[in-house]
């Protein structure tokens, strides 16, 4: 095993409970980066020699580190006493087996993410140091979940020049799982829909809605599977319209919505969000209840201006379309943009508008979702409900 130096601060994070190393951090002359490989395992030492922990390693990246152990380095014990208590602190929140049973760092875990259906778990690696566990984790979620398939997604296609499949699966896992959510039933698309196939970090959020919902017309806007939609209708929606861009995700709502007896309520439309949410102005459309949960609009922080901009005009095309007295949701899964910094947006585009917004419910993820308290990072989503005032 490689060992490598770390500089004074570096050293001052860690020991406080961070869990990343930067490449700029590493004493280069002392013990020189490239010296490990992307994947490999490391000893980390602070400036005096001594132990700091051991850290999955890529080189490459900016993040060049992740503390995954602080006395010896990561194995199979210590995975499965991991693994063991967060799902533990699930099944203490969620009497049925859906949720998110690990979420990386929050679960000391970093580059692990594993979403449960029932017997059906779905892992993202995030850190090609978690391959090396591919199969302990496998054979861990069967000892402990009973699970009786498992689909990895990888999101580094190559490790050491040999390429990766985009999907493994270890026993048997359907194209579609059941799964439900605030007591309405879904069907996730595992192979062929987005990350790990259903987004539970917003359980909470939707929760707060529904009791709102009840005779309204709703304007889900990137909609997916219709986790926010559906919920609605099950709770009273008189009817739903869903905007997506992808044609595969509005025909897997259309599932849902059949699944739960809303197949005739449902108007699906398909393409770019600004252009449909324009088409609907046009068309002279209103609506009592409107979701705008995108896709992250910054995914890094060279893109936040950018992605600013797009989240005032996302917000600013629905309050054009929401009737007095509405509801509009607001919604931002981009780790580089601030609560505050949203609340500005929607409020900017507000004023735009000539529109009068009140507050009334702010949110974060679901308790599957466990902040690491040392890394802000961990805390990325954002939920807002507003009330349209004049």
């Amino acid at each position: 095993m490689q060992t490598l130096t770390i500089n004074a601060r570096a050293e001052k994070r860690l020991k406080s409970g961070h869990l990343w190393i930067y490449s700029n951090e590493i004493n280069n002359d002392k013990t020189p980066l490239k010296s490990v490989q992307a994947g490999e395992q490391a000893a980390i030492n602070g400036e005096d020699g001594r132990l700091v922990g051991y850290a999955l390693m890529n080189p490459q990246q900016l993040i060049c580190g992740k503390i995954v152990a602080r006395k010896k380095p990561l194995d199979r014990a210590q995975l499965k006493a991991r693994l063991a208590a967060a799902l533990s602190w699930r099944e203490q929140n969620y009497p049925q087996p859906f949720y998110r049973l690990c979420y990386a760092e929050g679960d000391y875990l970093p580059g692990l993410v594993i979403d449960r259906y029932d017997d059906i778990c779905v892992v993202q690696l995030t850190d090609r140091g978690m391959l090396a566990f591919v199969d302990d984790i496998a054979a861990l979620l069967a000892e402990l979940a009973g699970s009786r398939g498992v689909l990895f997604q990888h999101d580094y296609p190559q490790v050491d020049g040999i390429e990766l499949p985009a999907h493994s699966v270890v026993g048997e896992v359907p194209e579609f799982a059941r799964l439900q959510e605030n007591g309405v039933q879904f069907l996730a698309p595992l192979h062929a829909g987005q990350k790990t196939g259903w987004f539970y970090d917003h359980r909470d959020n939707r929760a707060r809605l529904l009791p709102l919902v009840n005779g309204k017309r709703v304007l889900d806007v990137f909609s997916y599977v219709g986790g926010w939609g559906i919920q609605a209708l099950a709770h009273g929606a008189a009817s739903l319209t869903a905007v997506d861009a992808s044609a595969f995700a509005l025909d897997c709502l259309e599932q849902n919505a059949a699944l739960n007896g809303f197949a005739d309520t449902v108007t699906a439309l398909q393409g770019k969000a600004f252009d449909a949410l324009q088409a609907l102005i046009a068309e002279g459309e209103k609506f009592d209840v409107i979701i705008v949960d995108p896709p992250a609009f910054i995914k890094k922080k060279k893109d936040f201006n950018q992605g600013l901009k797009a989240y005032r005009k996302a917000n600013e095309l629905a309050l054009r379309l929401l009737d007095k007295d509405g509801l509009l949701m607001s919604a931002s899964c981009s780790m580089h943009l601030a609560a505050h910094e949203l609340q500005q947006q929607v409020q900017q585009a507000a004023r735009h508008v000539d529109r009068e917004l009140a507050l009334v419910y702010a949110g974060g993820h679901a308790a599957d979702h466990p902040v690491h308290p040392a890394i802000a990072e961990t805390c990325y989503l954002k939920a807002q409900l507003y009330r349209r005032l004049g």
